[in-house]
């Protein structure tokens, strides 16, 4: 243990030197290829002035104007709105010169890099395309400082380029439907961080989110009446195209079908009642591939749909087959057996070369997730794993090109270190230099099931930052104290274009509390993170797509700062108590105990509370157990053996979930007093 305790104090003290050393991260995130930092530095006033040269087209002239008013907003100031943004090739009073090559095209490979050039009194963005140049714009915002001078950009020099083309988020709106501004919203999100896909999971078992006007039955009778139109597909392709992104839709099949089949059972596998599903997991309906009357509709709808998303690439799902109606039902055995066929993936490698064609039709690149990936199929199928990385590294080290989605899983409630370390290309993995360029990149996933538009937010963010940051720095950029030191201002910048992620807690807490008093609740959830993994939607009682996400593990939300530095801060302790002040983790425990109180308080006008009760006990008595511990451990004193089992039963209790969450500082405060142990021992 001693020496593991070693090991993170040498972790967080050579995060401290690294920084001071190299200070070259500022508050970038991601952090560029290449940073210099000189001498110069350029003020913010109101003569702050913009001239956009070379070639550029709409989009550049947007995207300036836009950054001149989060400029504005960032910082106070008054800049005039009249003619902030010019195009004069011989501009010499502008402050910020952006030149561009040639307007950049969103498809993936294009040259996105930039150059940012901050000397006294001028900065230069320089690239080949303005999705470069958009890039470089996100950096300048980030790099505004304050001193009692005023605001100012400080002086470097920026060389910076994309590690992998392909750095995604799949925003799942199918199982909980996510309005359009949700959808722009993230778009921002994922802009400020140089995140260039948007993957949209359009139907699923519980309904189907677009309209289609050949077969209007899709959101007649398989949406609950909750779909995008057409005209708002294309609102959001456009707000996307306009800050550089790509959306790239999803229409899952065979399975996750019930949507479909809800509205069109001719062509389901087995013949039965169909009904939107209002649970979540994996289903047995699935469609007909022997069916030759699926080909025909599947034409129709993926041309359909296609025209609405103008990138190359278009995801048929693939996920999560179980083959259970395909092997009872005779016609399809039948079927099989008639084409050689032993496995019913041997049958959906068939389906998947019947769409084939389908979607090369339409002029698209076919996606699908690592299911797919079977015997006989075609190479042009590019790969997206999910279910581990043995699946990806086969995929590439056979020729296909992947996307790698297993460790990107922000739904599933991960650190952001958990994410931020998982490398698509880590230095265990041997691969050749062409299976390395099979890798296009990877892509966060947000599945919606224990989401509503209102948390969201707070599971894609700041986390994703992370995932951004390891998609686009070089594999060198790897230290996860400067990771969570950017992270914390970051989540700040998003929160200032309209991102909900810290916001939307005060609200449901003053819902939940029936009232304005939630400083009790406060506490209590700043010290909690919901179930991870699928744990939350496990037990007696199963979420629906109408139940209530405005409880407890609604609130809480993953990887929270407070229990992330109060643990760091034990550890460091307990190394060497001279390092850190005994006084923050006393007080932070004091605060902790004494909080079951006023908590209690609350469970009168707030009965939905109840299920924090026992998590609010369980606090106040770790924390008791706490300062016991390091009462002892300050007076240098030894406690007999009863004094440890009775605070390691408490610890133990603590470790219960309630409400569908967990207190995330009971392995440090069990620490402290197992150091009360060590002690007795000497």
């Amino acid at each position: 243990m001693a020496q593991k305790m070693l090991l993170v104090f040498v972790s967080v003290i050579m995060g401290l030197f690294s920084y001071a050393r190299l200070n070259q991260t500022f508050n970038l995130m991601p952090v560029p290829a290449l940073v210099k930092v000189n001498a110069g530095r350029v003020g913010i006033s109101g003569q702050f002035r913009v001239a956009v040269t070379g070639k550029p087209n709409s989009r550049m002239y947007s995207e300036a104007s836009r950054f001149v008013r989060r400029l504005s907003n960032k910082t106070g100031i008054f800049l005039d709105m009249q003619g902030y943004v010019t195009s004069n090739d011989t501009d010499t009073t502008s402050t910020l010169l952006i030149n561009i090559q040639r307007p950049g095209l969103l498809k993936l490979g294009e040259d996105e890099s930039y150059t940012l050039e901050t000397h006294t009194g001028k900065i230069r963005i320089t690239a080949v395309t303005d999705l470069g140049a958009i890039h470089g714009l996100e950096t300048l915002l980030q790099l505004v400082s304050a001193d009692a001078a005023g605001y100012y950009f400080p002086g470097v020099s920026i060389r910076d380029n994309p590690r992998f083309a392909w750095r995604g988020l799949l925003l799942d709106v199918a199982l909980h439907f996510m309005p359009v501004d949700v959808v722009k919203r993230t778009l921002d999100g994922m802009a400020a961080v140089k995140m260039n896909v948007l993957h949209l999971h359009l139907c699923n078992d519980q309904g189907f989110r677009v309209e289609s006007k050949l077969f209007p039955r899709l959101q007649q009778v398989a949406s609950d009446g909750i779909f995008y139109t057409q005209q708002e597909i294309n609102t959001i392709v456009n707000y996307a195209a306009q800050r550089g992104i790509r959306v790239v839709p999803e229409f899952v099949v065979p399975a996750h079908t019930t949507a479909i089949l809800t509205a069109y059972p001719e062509f389901a596998s087995v013949e039965r009642d169909y009904k939107l599903q209002r649970y979540f997991g994996v289903f047995d309906p699935v469609m007909d591939p022997a069916n030759e009357k699926v080909y025909p509709f599947l034409e129709k709808l993926f041309t359909e749909m296609s025209s609405l998303f103008p990138d190359d690439y278009f995801h048929i799902g693939g996920d999560e087959n179980t083959g259970k109606d395909w092997a009872a039902v005779p016609h399809i055995k039948a079927f099989m057996k008639v084409h050689g066929m032993k496995t019913t993936m041997d049958l959906q490698t068939y389906f998947n070369q019947r769409l084939l064609p389908i979607i090369k039709k339409t002029g698209k690149k076919m996606i699908g997730w690592d299911e797919v990936l079977q015997p006989g199929l075609p190479k042009e199928i590019t790969i997206q794993s999910w279910r581990g990385n043995e699946a990806f590294y086969s995929s590439v080290r056979k020729g296909y090109k992947a996307i790698l989605s297993y460790g990107y899983y922000i739904d599933l409630i991960q650190p952001a270190s958990y994410h931020y370390l998982n490398d698509p290309i880590p230095d265990s993995v041997k691969l050749t230099e062409i299976q390395k360029n099979f890798i296009l990149g990877g892509e966060a996933t947000m599945w919606s099931e224990l989401v509503t538009p209102v948390t969201v937010d707070s599971r894609i963010w700041p986390r994703t930052a992370a995932i951004a940051e390891r998609l686009w720095s070089p594999k060198t950029v790897h230290n996860v104290y400067d990771m969570y030191r950017r992270l914390d201002i970051v989540s700040l910048q998003l929160e200032s274009l309209g991102l909900q992620h810290l916001s939307y807690k005060q609200v449901l807490m003053r819902r939940l509390c029936n009232g304005y008093n939630t400083k009790p609740l406060e506490v209590l959830v700043s010290v909690l993170e919901p179930l991870k993994i699928y744990e939350r939607n496990e037990g007696d009682t199963m979420y629906t797509v109408f139940s209530p996400f405005t409880k407890l593990a609604d609130i809480a939300s993953p990887d929270q700062e407070v229990p992330r530095i109060f643990n760091e801060q034990v550890e460091a302790f307990l190394i060497n108590p001279s390092t850190i002040s005994e006084k923050e983790i006393r007080d932070k425990l004091i605060l902790w105990h004494e909080n079951n109180v006023a908590f209690k308080l609350l469970l009168i006008n707030s009965p939905a509370l109840s299920e924090a009760s026992l998590l609010s006990e369980n606090l106040s008595a770790l924390a008791a157990a706490g300062l016991e511990a390091l009462q002892y451990i300050h007076d240098k004193k030894t406690a007999d053996t009863e004094w440890l089992k009775q605070k390691i039963a408490i610890a133990t209790s603590a470790k219960q979930q309630g409400g569908r969450c967990e207190i995330q500082v009971v392995n440090a405060i069990q620490k402290l007093v197992e150091r009360v142990t060590i002690l007795s021992k000497f």
